[in-house]
């Protein structure tokens, strides 16, 4: 489907509520029902959500709206080259719609033109595809996210800690990802009118944590250690190697991190005071605004969208600054976490006092 075909859609993009129904494994389902055959790739597994929250809560939305549809799940480890292999082993089978989170960017654009040539229709999920055969782009509003990593940090260090100036490190997402661009672009956006200095700046291939661990290290043996005040973390995943570098340096207290997907053990280390903050984006609602769209759309069908992205029909949903303050208002109010899961005996204490348990 065309973007000149969808266009002039628009209104709000309706999400339902679905409690988290068991993942399958490999492709899922089995005749009957409306039988749809829908492709779910996703990019890499050092984010723990893809494997977590996104296959689970999309699988069970389309099996809600579509029973007995099959659903072809891979995941390219960060390999972009696996990615194109898995694209064309699931196009072999006939799906009637792809959902796409690309490994890298530039060829994630050839491989929705690979799934138009077949005439099967691409959703963008995640990350966006440059390509004007993507039918549809649902995420989340990605400049934001780095202006609300970056306000917390400076807001924390200006009215918290009474810093007006000194040093930052910025460990940013991976270069093959078009989400981490803007992440950094809206990070910028607010460090760089702050008073701050960023004396040292990576982009992470793959999110790795090791990676941003190496590099912090490499930073810590250059940089005046007394001046570093924080640290901009892309996500999760980088933020535990930022800590990881910080404390193995014998920094105390830990300077400020900052993360992105409120991965259980980010909330953990939010409780404990190692991380600062992450954002929370509501994974649920995007999965299952994706499955709504994707079953749409193996019917001949066009999914609402509440926006458009570079003319592509689009839903970008609202993330949200999580700190220790508001853990509960966000997920554990969500029921993404309970306090049991996040409140483990060495943070019993912590927990208390935050009114986590």
């Amino acid at each position: 489907m065309k973007r000149s075909n969808l266009i002039a859609l628009a209104g709000a993009a309706s999400v339902a509520v679905l409690g988290l129904s068991a993942c399958s494994s490999g492709s899922s389902g089995s005749g009957g029902g409306d039988g749809l055959t829908i492709a779910f790739l996703m990019p890499e597994s050092n984010t723990t959500r893809y494997e977590t929250f996104d296959r689970p809560l999309f699988e069970a939305k389309v099996k809600e709206l579509a029973p007995g549809s099959t659903i072809l799940y891979s995941n390219a480890n960060g390999d972009p080259t696996q990615q194109q292999s898995q694209l064309e082993s699931v196009l072999a089978q006939g799906p009637d719609v792809v959902v796409l989170n690309a490994a890298d960017s530039v060829q994630g654009e050839s491989l929705v033109t690979t799934a138009a040539s077949a005439d099967v229709p691409v959703i963008a999920y995640d990350r966006f595809i440059d390509n004007d055969d993507v039918s549809y782009y649902v995420s989340f509003d990605n400049p934001v996210v780095g202006q609300l990593q970056a306000q917390s940090l400076v807001d924390h260090l200006k009215n918290d800690l009474g810093k007006t100036s000194g040093d930052l490190l910025m460990v940013n997402g991976a270069p093959t990802d078009p989400n981490a661009a803007q992440y950094k672009q809206g990070a910028h956006s607010v460090i760089d009118k702050s008073g701050f200095s960023v004396v040292g700046e990576f982009d992470t291939p793959n999110w790795a944590a090791d990676d941003a661990q190496q590099w912090v290290e490499g930073q810590l043996g250059t940089i005046d250690r007394a001046s570093l005040l924080g640290v901009y973390a892309g996500n999760d995943s980088t933020a535990s190697g930022v800590i990881a570098a910080l404390s193995g340096a014998g920094i105390t207290p830990v300077p400020p991190v900052t993360g992105q997907d409120a991965e259980l053990t980010a909330v953990q280390r939010v409780v404990a005071g190692t991380q600062y903050m992450s954002v929370y984006k509501s994974i649920k609602q995007q999965a299952e605004d994706a499955a709504a769209a994707a079953v749409a759309l193996a019917g001949d069908s066009e999914p609402t969208s509440a926006t458009t992205t570079d003319g592509i029909p689009a839903t970008l949903l609202t993330p949200v600054a999580m700190t220790a303050q508001n853990i509960a208002d966000t997920v554990i109010a969500d029921g993404v976490y309970t306090s049991e899961d996040i409140c483990t005996p060495e943070l019993q204490a912590a927990c208390t006092e935050l009114g986590l348990s």
